[in-house]
């Protein structure tokens, strides 16, 4: 495995950000709020020919209980796995008793230690390296992660530190996968970093019954049944209206991104609130980014027969508009459908990743024609000729043929429906794509010869004289 460098310190001192820097992406959502990050969050770092792991963690606060406590757990967990830990402090704040605190809990970690000076953009440099030389390191780096200041002596510090080259580390690297990606997505409290936790079988992420207890996206490496997937907890959704905090606006468009880059997206509902019109528009976000869908209905374990049968009827009505996706029912918490559920994952991925020829869609489409001509359109029925394959994820196919700009929406559907079928699909949108013959003598005039122009004359003068 890669050598693994974690970040730590206490709340707002620039760990996420300093992330963003050494990974080269905004994976990691940055704002001036104490506490944001809860979850561990990995990236990698590219040194040379040389790659390490960065993990940006919570604040550590000291706080014995609540999500405090949970985020100081997840902190720990990466201490534990990393081979350097580095301690960041905010040189414009100095160093606070939070801070000595972190650092004799590192210390009795017996791990190689860094020390970070973020922040000392506009702070005299002696000075900050006089306030933190109690900590009795000989050589603090100095940095400024919101300019990318002291990057560079800090990757030597580090580079100083990674343990000796392992070659079959880095070809294990270079042959992982990412797998399918799915993206669990869904509203507040639902249960998705439970669902992540159960299927990984540790506690990779925060679980708490605060509402809006994770407000990044992370992604997790997930091997099941010798398939590798790439899992993303995603921020629960609320309705716009409800959306004030400027933290949280962010945690949807990531959220919505992880949608765009997903391969598989599962919505969770809650079996006991049902179908809410916020699910319905995370369904229409799904359909727009053209994701396969797999809906999975939770905590339903903890409903008596009459209101399963009552969540069942209201699902068949209020999913109809989806119904190439069969509601899964299960418990993130006690395991209940999880292996049913990573099978409904593989045939949407297998059904929105599949490969078609053009003849077996012309065949198809031949068949559906015949079963069913579309409507027509001033006294001519539109023509639809041969298809052939746009695209996949999703399954794009198209269809040539004439007057196919006046097709209603309801052939198309239909058309949807038939190539489903046809092609056993399942938990994929299916997008069609009609392209209009050209008509290849537009726009050209028929020029007559000169024997045609004496004809036409003579026939003229003859009927002239009749």
């Amino acid at each position: 495995m890669l050598p693994v460098v974690a970040l730590v310190g206490r709340p707002n001192v620039g760990k996420s950000t300093l992330f963003n820097v050494l990974t080269r992406t905004r994976d990691a959502l940055v704002a001036d709020l104490p506490g944001l990050t809860r979850d561990r969050h990995y990236g990698i770092c590219h040194l040379g020919e040389r790659e390490f792991v960065v993990v940006d963690t919570g604040g550590l606060t000291g706080d014995k209980e609540g999500i405090g406590a949970l985020t100081a757990r997840q902190a720990e967990m990466a201490i534990s796995e990393a081979d350097i830990v580095a301690l960041v402090v905010d040189a414009r704040e100095g160093a606070l008793p939070q801070d000595r605190n972190v650092l004799a809990a590192l210390r009795r970690r017996d791990k190689p230690l860094l020390l970070i000076v973020n922040k000392v953009d506009g702070v005299d440099e002696n000075h900050a390296q006089a306030e933190f030389a109690a900590f009795g390191f000989a050589d603090p780096i100095l940095t400024s992660s919101a300019h990318s200041r002291g990057v560079p002596a800090l990757l030597e510090a580090i580079a100083a530190r990674l343990p000796p080259v392992d070659p079959d580390a880095i070809a294990a690297a270079d042959a992982a996968d990412e797998g399918i990606r799915v993206a669990i997505v869904g509203r507040p409290n639902v249960g998705k970093s439970t669902l992540v936790n159960r299927l990984l079988g540790e506690e990779r992420v925060v679980v708490s019954e605060i509402a809006g207890t994770t407000r990044d996206s992370i992604r997790v490496l997930l091997e099941r049944d010798g398939k590798r997937y790439t899992l993303i907890d995603t921020a629960g959704i609320r309705r716009r209206a409800r959306v004030e905090e400027a933290v949280e606006k962010f945690s949807v468009i990531k959220t919505l991104q992880s949608i765009a880059a997903a391969h598989v997206a599962v919505l969770l509902l809650d079996a006991k609130e049902g179908v809410s019109e916020q699910d319905a528009t995370l369904i229409g976000h799904v359909l727009d980014a053209g994701r396969a869908l797999v809906i999975a209905v939770n905590k339903w374990d903890g409903l008596s027969t009459y209101e399963r049968e009552q969540c069942r009827s209201s699902l068949s009505r209020k999913l109809d508009f989806v119904s190439f996706s069969t509601p899964l029912f299960i418990s993130a918490l006690h395991g209940s459908g999880i292996a049913e559920l990573m099978r409904a994952i593989g045939r949407a991925h297998k059904s929105a990743t599949r490969e078609f020829g053009s003849s077996e869609l012309t065949k198809a489409l031949e068949k559906a024609y015949e079963s069913y001509q579309p409507p027509l359109v001033r006294g001519h029925a539109p023509k639809l000729r041969f298809a052939h394959p746009g695209g996949s994820n999703p399954p794009t196919i198209v269809i040539h043929g004439s007057r196919t700009r006046h097709i209603a929406d309801g052939y198309r559907r239909y058309l949807e429906n038939f190539f489903r079928k046809r092609f056993k699909l399942e938990g994929t949108p299916i997008r069609i794509a009609f392209k209009e013959s050209e008509n290849p003598f537009a726009g050209r005039k028929n020029e007559l010869t000169e024997k045609q122009v004496k004809k036409r004359k003579r026939l003229v003068r003859n009927a002239k004289k009749r």
